[in-house]
C-alpha cells in the first residue's frame, strides 16, 4: 500500500504504468529509449477512494479522465525512466491530495455599514467628476 494522505492509501496493483517514447529534444536518446511514462489509475473502480474524493478527483482530472473513468497521466519531463515514473506518481498523489480536501461552504454575509458608506461616497465623487464635464446651462 502506498500512503497518499492520512486516510487514503493506494494499492500498488491499482497503478498501471506503460513506457512510451518521449517527444521533444533529447537527440538520438529520444528515438531509441522509451523514457516517457503513461500512468493509468481507475478512479471509478478504486476500492480505496471514498465516494466524495472520487467525485472531486473526477472533476479535477478534466480531460485526463477517460469515459471509462480511468485517469491517464503522462510524464516526459526527464530523460530517465525512473524520474519520469516518480513524477507521474507524484502528480497522481498531488491530484488525490487536492481532491481529498473538502471545499469550504460559503456563508453569505451582509455588507458592513462602513463598506456601504464608502461605496456611496465613491459614487458621489464620481458623479461630481462627471457633472464637471457637462456644458454649463445659462
Amino acid at each position: 500500500m502506498i500512503p497518499v494522505t492520512a486516510r487514503i492509501s493506494l494499492d500498488e496493483r491499482e497503478l498501471e504504468e506503460s513506457f512510451i517514447r518521449a517527444s521533444g529534444p533529447g537527440g538520438q536518446n529520444v528515438n531509441k529509449v522509451s523514457t516517457a511514462v503513461q500512468l493509468r489509475f481507475d478512479v471509478r473502480n478504486s476500492p480505496n477512494l471514498p465516494d466524495d474524493v472520487r467525485a472531486r478527483l473526477a472533476k479535477l482530472a478534466g480531460r485526463r479522465l477517460t469515459l471509462d473513468g480511468v485517469l491517464v497521466l503522462t510524464a516526459q519531463e526527464f530523460r530517465s525512466q525512473d524520474r519520469n515514473r516518480a513524477a507521474a506518481r507524484e502528480a497522481l498523489f498531488a491530484l488525490i491530495r487536492r481532491a481529498s480536501v473538502a471545499p469550504v461552504k460559503r456563508r453569505p454575509t451582509r455588507p458592513t455599514l462602513g463598506s456601504k458608506e464608502r461605496r456611496l461616497e465613491a459614487k458621489t465623487r464620481r458623479a461630481g467628476i462627471k457633472a464637471g464635464r457637462r456644458v454649463p446651462i445659462d
